[in-house]
């Protein structure tokens, strides 16, 4: 059955009818007819949860470990990523690369695309030593794309990008817009899950970063990855994620050849230089279940009360930098001048487990005093100056001595008798002003 309806493309409000004006936004000539179809009265079977047998649903491999880090194992048949990020990151070369990777399982993938000519796309195939079994197609049609695949059937599908993608019963000339992208999302998707096909987006940011189109398209698909830039390296992190958990890292370098995966990125967050400096410091971050070394710097001033000073912070939130500045002047008496924060890498820290790192560079800095090299500092600090526990202390550890740390300054609750402390020697502290006695 075909119904006629009307949409508002200024705030997507809907009407039986059309109308000149819209009775929500107020704007004129802004209500356009658009069709929607409607499958015959079918009825599907309510079936218990316990007849569901999940040992039938076999993961894909991307044969990326960072990837499949991220994704939570592996693609899941009928499931549908979203990946996003700006301009240059690497969106079509990563897809590309993982189209390969999976022509090799024996897997039909075809490739989409509705921004670039199949020729520059042969080009780009050919820089990365791919010649051969991924298909092919120029096409932003819709009902096309789901012709041409009910006819070739396929096991992945990707789409670049969303927001060339066309349904051709809403008007042609709002290419890209909040309808036309709904619309083509949810006819491919719901496609997809009939059909248990991986289907693979690739999706435009805006100026402020978040994806362009509806906040809906982010609610209809399954997984929504960012791939974000770092100099030569590209970062790779969920969103959502309906299989696994959203607070995975992946880490890429971007060659010539293509994306190369980092899987001690420790290494490239913590600083070659192995001479004593004051205002460097070595803590470990989860990202996920990985922990990861970092090295925060601190470049500060003395106290002058006829200046006005600045703060300055990359990498940690200024808030809560300011936080610290005042609890570690309330409590050691110190007061600061300028400051200036840099996280190496260009990493953000969110976790509180850094405070403590963050006080010792600080203290480090001010009074010229170097923090040796083979020193790591984690814990949190309250807002009475008690040093308070984190989590997943163990694995942090283990991490620090496998890059050859020799000591640790963390939190007392934290100790725990199960922990063999042999390969490291331990500092626990309960106060700020311990942490004072063993840094100066």
């Amino acid at each position: 059955m075909i119904k006629k309806n009307y949409i508002c493309y200024e705030c997507n409000t809907k009407y039986t009818k059309w109308l000149g004006k819209c009775i929500n936004c107020l704007q004129w000539n802004k209500i356009l007819e658009y069709k929607s179809s409607y499958y015959k009265n079918t009825l599907n079977k309510i079936i218990d949860i316990s007849t569901i047998n999940l040992n039938k649903v076999n993961k894909i491999s991307s044969k990326f470990e960072e990837f499949d880090r991220v994704l939570g194992g592996g693609f899941i048949p009928g499931s549908t990523i979203l990946l996003g990020g700006n301009p240059g990151t690497g969106k079509s070369t990563l897809f590309l690369q993982i189209a390969n990777k999976l022509i090799i399982q024996n897997l039909k993938v075809l490739y989409i695309t509705g921004e670039e000519t199949l020729l520059q796309l042969a080009f780009r195939a050919n820089r990365l030593f791919i010649n051969k079994g991924i298909k092919l197609l120029q096409e932003t049609s819709v009902t096309k794309i789901i012709d041409i695949i009910e006819c070739n059937p396929m096991d992945i599908v990707i789409i670049d990008s969303i927001q060339t993608m066309i349904v051709e019963n809403i008007n042609k000339y709002l290419t890209g817009g909040v309808i036309q992208i709904r619309q083509s999302a949810y006819i491919l998707i719901n496609f997809a899950k009939k059909k248990g096909i991986v289907l693979l987006l690739i999706g435009h940011v805006i100026k402020d970063g978040n994806l362009a189109g509806p906040k809906l398209l982010e609610h209809m698909i399954d997984v929504s990855l960012m791939l974000e830039t770092n100099q030569d390296y590209r970062m790779l992190r969920s969103t959502k994620n309906r299989f696994g958990s959203i607070n995975e890292l992946g880490i890429f370098k971007m060659l010539e050849s293509g994306m190369k995966e980092v899987k001690d990125p420790s290494s490239i967050f913590i600083s070659q230089n192995k001479e004593n400096t004051p205002g460097n410091v070595v803590m470990i971050i989860l990202e996920g279940t990985r922990p990861i070394l970092v090295e925060i710097q601190a470049l500060v001033e003395e106290h002058n009360k006829l200046i006005n000073y600045k703060m300055i912070s990359v990498g940690i939130d200024i808030n809560r930098l300011s936080l610290l500045i005042t609890i570690l002047n309330k409590y050691t008496g110190l007061f600061i001048g300028n400051i200036f924060i840099n996280v190496v890498g260009g990493i953000k820290i969110i976790e509180t487990s850094a405070d403590l790192a963050v006080l010792a560079v600080i203290i480090s800095s001010l009074h010229n005093r170097y923090i040796p090299m083979e020193f790591v500092i984690l814990g949190e600090v309250g807002l009475n100056g008690e040093i308070r526990p984190i989590i997943n202390i163990e694995n942090r550890l283990l991490e620090a001595i496998k890059h050859g740390f020799t000591k640790a300054i963390i939190p007392k609750n934290n100790i725990k008798s199960n922990f063999d402390f042999k390969k490291i020697t331990i500092f626990c502290i309960e106060k700020i002003s311990e942490l004072l006695k063993i840094i100066l």
